[in-house]
């Protein structure tokens, strides 16, 4: 009767523990918004209200150490600057949306600024399980005085590849009730601040490198398929930590340009062109009941691009179709034409160095005006 109650509670615990080994990624509710967990530990939170915008705060990197600024959620931190109050460690928004101001803060903003917020509505996904976590919102972009100028809904999947911790960034601009004119400005869109110390300004052996080779402040501006920021995070470490953003081909205006300061701004702009080198205008209208989507890899890795094998990584990443996250949202187009798009994307790269912007715009995206 042992032997045989003892098997049977055997085969019970050999059965429940690959379920448990596998439950590695939880989603849970907390009083700012959300936090995200892999094997109990924290690897970031989602702020639906920090500033003017959602944020994620802290970012966890893989050696444990947050790899974004904490100021201005955490003050005087030691060694941390205190400028641009408004870059908040991971967001996205934008300082051109008919003619409203989303990028700026009250502190920061250029005198005369119309200025906009981005008011969090629901949360329509938080889920976890073993192999990922996603996290997905709808969000309004309210003026000054209260109007909706546009709305979005954002995706945000986190997982695990070769040691690496992955945010894909999915976010769909949604025009719901009016045309909506997104300018050409630099300030904007998918921002992150880096930590203090993998800035190139704090010479510790902070490093910029984009796809096409440029590095520092050489990458500034320029179109490029991915940009790694990395460097160490902590100050009794030497260990190199990196940042790197990667831009689908299936996102609007694909290569983007990146707004990527020695200071440690880091971000990728899918509509400035005029303040950038070459030029240009890289504005855009998007008609009532259209959609504008948005597509971004965010890699947290140790050692440097090479060390990583960005390269490869990308390649990856650029074969893979994106989820349509704006479904019950009456897409013009099905996930099959992005895909195609996508592949159409891919197959006809160019020197965009020497050509911004040359590629044509996806079929979807017909509803957009210069």
């Amino acid at each position: 009767m042992f032997v045989l109650r003892w098997g049977f509670l055997a085969c019970i615990a050999i059965a429940i523990a690959p379920v448990a080994a596998r439950a590695q990624w939880t989603v849970e509710k907390t009083p700012a918004g959300a936090s995200v967990n892999y094997n109990g530990k924290l690897v970031t939170e989602y702020h639906t209200r920090s500033g003017t915008k959602p944020i994620l705060w802290p970012v966890i990197g893989p050696t444990e150490k947050p790899v974004t600024r904490a100021y201005p959620m955490k003050k005087k931190v030691p060694g941390e600057q205190s400028d641009h109050s408004h870059q908040r460690s991971c967001w996205f928004t934008y300082g051109s949306v008919n003619d409203v101001d989303f990028w700026s803060e009250p502190e920061t903003a250029p005198q005369g600024a119309r200025l906009g917020s981005i008011e969090h509505k629901e949360f329509v996904t938080l889920r976890g399980g073993a192999n990922e976590a996603v996290i997905e919102t709808l969000n309004d972009w309210l003026g000054p005085d209260g109007q909706k100028q546009c709305s979005d809904r954002r995706r945000l999947r986190f997982h695990m590849a070769d040691g690496q911790r992955i945010i894909d960034f999915d976010i769909t601009l949604l025009a719901p009730e009016k045309p909506v004119v997104f300018g050409d400005t630099k300030e904007g869109a998918f921002g992150v601040r880096v930590a203090q110390n993998m800035a190139l300004t704090s010479k510790l052996g902070g490093k910029i490198v984009n796809s096409e080779g440029q590095t520092d402040g050489d990458a500034w501006g320029m179109p490029a398929r991915w940009v790694d920021y990395h460097g160490p995070v902590d100050d009794d470490d030497d260990t190199v930590v990196g940042i790197a953003i990667f831009n689908h081909p299936a996102s609007f205006h694909f290569p983007t340009r990146w707004h990527v300061r020695d200071y440690g701004l880091f971000a990728a702009n899918p509509f400035g062109l005029k303040e950038f080198p070459g030029g240009g205008n890289g504005g855009c209208t998007l008609e009532a009941g259209k959609e504008l989507p948005l597509h971004y890899r965010m890699i947290l890795h140790k050692g440097d691009e090479k060390e990583a094998d960005l390269a490869s990584a990308y390649e990856e990443y650029a074969k893979e179709p994106r989820p349509q996250n704006a479904d019950r949202l009456n897409r013009p187009c099905g996930a099959a034409a992005a895909r195609s798009d996508a592949r159409r994307f891919v197959r006809t790269r160019r020197d965009w160095r020497s050509e911004p912007r040359s590629f044509p715009a996806p079929r979807h995206l017909s509803a957009l005006r210069p």
